[in-house]
């Protein structure tokens, strides 16, 4: 049989031709192949909460961070500018606010504070180390463990134009938020490609908590309002009806997450219970930032106990900032101060929340006022339904 002989030269273009075939029609086709999606660089992390709940002490445990940008409810300009709107009406524009701040987008501010602004002009803006600290403000470094008195002293005068190029040095965006009560309404925030969202959903015992509302009547007074639709009107919640509806997120948000949740949830979520915190600080802490991707430092380390063994529950006017206390007795502090009645008022418009969150309720002046009796139990995933909390309106 004759043989064909083929030239090499005619082999190699063939070849050639072949393989820049072969790579153009790959690269055609992978044009039109959704890409796989790559993480945002940033990591966000939304600390869920509700008034007096202990979220500004977990706000700050972020941020002292040198990794964490931390804003501490910059949702209050949204419901300071539209105050005669309800919670549930303000949901989106709140959503979108935290969205743009995750984003490190703080034109959004526009719509709030529409005059030339400086850092002094962001709610609570001195609670973050980060707009202390260079590139925000030069009097402080970012490991230093900073403290709103001086901070507000030495950088209130920077311009407001750091917070968005702070905001952008850092790998961690950190917002403490008490305006959302529906885990549903973050949906869109979970699954943006822009985002790499993580909720830390942190609850206290409600006793405790209209305990510590008691000292902040009038400074929660316009908050109450929103919460309870009262078209502007301040209210001072002496029927515990905004306790009522906080206990209700609680249980939506805490069901939502663990009952059945969507599959973007899983690995997302993070129930953290302020007198678990403050009992054991270090061992929570040390779960909170592995959730965060972060890493506890010698220095915070030694912050962390020293803020949380201090002298005594702290005092009236120190409500709403962070000093060094006994965190234990400041958990339990209800326990000698309210009325039992005040008790028996809370536990019969919270108690879904109560035994779902893991606290045990109390039947008598004695069983309340006995502190050898842990009313913290161990927690456990509770079978809590809301067929099962009906409370009376």
């Amino acid at each position: 049989m004759a043989r064909i002989r083929i030239p090499s030269t005619v082999v190699i273009l063939f070849v050639t031709v072949q393989t820049g075939f072969l790579l153009f029609m790959y690269a055609r086709y992978s044009s039109f192949m959704p890409q796989a999606e790559e993480k945002p660089s940033q990591v966000h992390i939304l600390i869920l909460s509700s008034w007096r709940s202990g979220s500004s002490f977990v706000g700050q445990l972020f941020s002292q961070h040198p990794s964490v940008f931390y804003l501490m409810e910059p949702a209050w300009h949204v419901w300071v500018t539209m105050s005669q709107n309800s919670a549930k009406v303000l949901h989106m524009a709140v959503r979108d606010l935290v969205r743009s701040v995750f984003l490190c987008d703080m034109s959004v501010f526009d719509a709030y504070m529409p005059w030339k602004r400086n850092l002094s002009d962001l709610f609570q803006w001195a609670t973050s180390r980060a707009l202390c600290s260079a590139p925000a403000c030069d009097s402080f470094q970012r490991t230093d463990i900073t403290s709103e008195m001086a901070c507000k002293t030495l950088c209130g005068r920077y311009p407001f134009s750091k917070v968005e190029e702070a905001c952008k040095t850092y790998s961690h965006v950190v917002i403490k938020e008490v305006r959302f009560f529906d885990l549903k309404v973050l949906y869109p925030l979970l699954t943006d490609p822009s985002l790499n969202l993580k909720i830390i959903h942190l609850v206290r015992d409600p006793r405790a908590v209209v305990k510590s509302r008691e000292q902040s009547v009038k400074a929660l007074a316009r908050d109450n309002g929103i919460v309870l639709s009262t078209n502007g009107t301040k209210v001072e919640d002496s029927k515990y009806k905004v306790m009522q509806e906080v206990c209700r997120s609680h249980v939506q948000i805490y069901e939502t997450a663990t009952l059945k949740p969507p599959n973007f949830l899983k690995n997302r979520y993070l129930m953290i219970r302020f007198e678990d915190l403050v009992r054991d600080p270090l061992s929570e802490i040390s779960e909170m930032y592995k959730f965060a991707d972060l890493n506890l430092t010698p220095r915070l380390k030694s912050w962390i106990y020293n803020i949380t063994h201090g002298q005594g529950p702290g005092k009236k006017k120190e409500a709403f900032k962070i000093t060094s206390r006994d965190a234990v007795s400041v958990s339990q502090a209800w326990r000698n101060v309210l009325p039992f009645q005040k008790v028996k008022k809370v536990q019969e418009v919270c108690k879904g929340a109560i035994n779902m969150l893991g606290y045990q309720l109390v039947d008598s002046e004695k069983e309340q006022r006995d502190l050898t009796l842990d009313l913290v139990l161990p927690r456990r995933q509770n079978q809590f339904s809301w067929l099962s909390f009906n409370p009376k309106h």
